[in-house]
């Protein structure tokens, strides 16, 4: 999750502590809003050190899950 905050903050120019209060905002609100199979997989999605390569695996999934390729 560092990396997303850090790459939120560069990309606004807010400082961390405001990146990680509007990221964790953001995943709490996909967690809520997504469904259940695709919503537990969030946390697990942001929180490595490998965020690209878990976002892409993410999306990948979501989009088979809602019959996308």
């Amino acid at each position: 999750m560092n990396e997303l905050i850090n790459m939120v903050s560069q990309k606004t120019g807010v400082t961390e502590e405001k990146a990680k209060m509007a990221v964790e905002v953001v995943i709490g609100y996909l967690k809520d809003k997504l469904p259940a199979p695709i919503a537990s997989q969030v946390e697990n999605a942001v929180g490595g050190e490998n965020f690209a390569g878990k976002a892409g695996d993410f999306i990948k999934g979501a989009g088979a899950m809602f019959g996308k390729k």
